[in-house]
């Protein structure tokens, strides 16, 4: 199963809250034998959304490809003024450009979210990611992470506390088991547009 963790944040530095959250959930996938792609806008060069006039650029055939070869997704985002980044809705905006695949958008994936936020709002940031996520034909894991981030963190290893491990785990045995409807084929973007 191919999994792609979504994160949308501008954050590079490896030791912000979205980078650590990325990994963690790379790493589980991966001991669990999945194949994982981390994607970000920092990473990805992803322009301001705009419909092509001629080409599609290569950074959103790219993401495109990325999005729609995964067979299941993980969301992060900081809450952001009730809301998931802008730069994460831009790049879900491009998927625009899979409108007229045979399975367009994300027919078909099983999307996970979660969202942090510094005080006890962020189901807001996963309210906003679910309206998202189901109008671009997914299905929404009907377990998502809202994060209080003064909890998130063990004073004293720096690590996720034990709690927040947990629930991030059950997300990930969740969407190992996940098997809805037949699974669609693959398809490349770059072979379709």
């Amino acid at each position: 199963m191919n999994v792609l963790i979504f994160n949308g944040t501008m954050d590079s530095s490896p030791h912000t809250t979205a980078n650590q959250l990325a990994r963690y959930f790379e790493e589980q996938f991966r001991e669990k034998g999945f194949s994982t792609e981390v994607f970000s806008p920092v990473d990805g060069h992803i322009p301001f959304f705009a419909y092509p006039k001629g080409e599609m650029p290569d950074s959103v055939k790219t993401m495109c490809d990325a999005f729609c070869k995964a067979d299941v997704h993980v969301w992060l985002t900081p809450l952001y003024h009730g809301s998931m980044t802008g730069v994460m809705k831009n790049a879900l905006d491009w998927l625009e450009m899979t409108s007229k695949l045979r399975n367009p958008y994300l027919t078909g994936k099983v999307v996970a979210l979660v969202c942090w936020g510094d005080g006890s709002q962020a189901m807001q940031g996963i309210n906003a990611m679910d309206s998202v996520a189901k109008a671009l034909r997914a299905w929404v894991l009907p377990f998502s992470v809202p994060i209080m981030k003064e909890h998130l963190y063990d004073q004293e290893t720096k690590t996720f506390t034990t709690a927040y491990k947990n629930k991030f785990d059950r997300m990930i045995s969740l969407l190992g088991d996940a098997r809805i409807g037949e699974k669609l084929p693959a398809v490349n973007v770059n072979d379709n547009l």
